[in-house]
């Protein structure tokens, strides 16, 4: 049994589930929308261009949960899933799932995105597993601040070393898909690096290297 190791934005998914939920917290007036949509769309480009500051982005992107309660996020995020991101679940990534799963392999989803975001889209994918940024929570309420170690750049080898001694697993004969750069210290960890639908660095980095690149579109 092998691990198959995929990224979830704008690799499983066509689209950016941290952008598009900032895009929805705007869109139900949940923050202030010039605002928030001008911050958003700030990060988002430095995180393509690889210079975010990941945890100025997570003390932006954690906020709107440290202010509303549990019960009211979790409704919102049920009408998010209906009516962002399903339809950019592609499914040319849930066949490879699925092609991994007939081959006995173990199947996790590792993500920069935190987990309230990413834990019903996992589900919705049928993974085994999800590694994402955890987002703190104490007496039951989201505090705005990130547990541990964010699951991003050379944090994802962090994360995943986290969970392989304590599941027992190894990276013999792994599998990685990511479509980004910002991926590449994990990728180059892994048996069997794929990049899908890869930004410009990443593909010229899979050119030069001889890595499989496909495309999910």
């Amino acid at each position: 049994m092998a691990l198959a190791l995929f990224d979830l934005d704008n690799t499983l998914l066509a689209g950016d589930s941290d952008y598009l939920w900032g895009c929805f917290l705007s869109e139900k007036g949940l923050v202030d929308k010039d605002l928030y949509e001008q911050a958003n769309l700030r990060f988002y480009e430095q995180y393509k261009q690889g210079t975010l500051d990941i945890h100025e982005f997570l003390n932006f992107a954690l906020t709107p949960l440290a202010e509303n309660d549990f019960t009211r996020l979790q409704e919102f995020h049920a009408e998010f899933m209906a009516t962002s991101i399903r339809e950019i679940m592609t499914k040319t990534g849930q066949a490879r799932i699925r092609q991994h799963r007939e081959q006995g392999d173990y199947i996790v989803i590792i993500t920069a995105t935190n987990s309230f975001v990413t834990g019903p889209i996992a589900e919705a994918f049928g993974v085994d597993h999800l590694i994402a940024t955890e987002p703190e929570i104490i007496n039951g309420q989201y505090t705005g601040r990130v547990a541990g170690t964010p699951c991003f750049q050379h944090g994802k080898i962090t994360k995943l070393n986290e969970w392989l001694e304590i599941s027992g697993k190894t990276l013999e004969g792994s599998y990685f898909y990511s479509d980004s750069h910002n991926d590449l210290p994990l990728l180059e960890q892994v048996s069997h690096p794929v990049a899908v639908d890869p930004d410009d660095q990443l593909k010229a980095i899979a050119l030069e290297r001889g890595w499989k690149i496909e495309t999910f579109r």
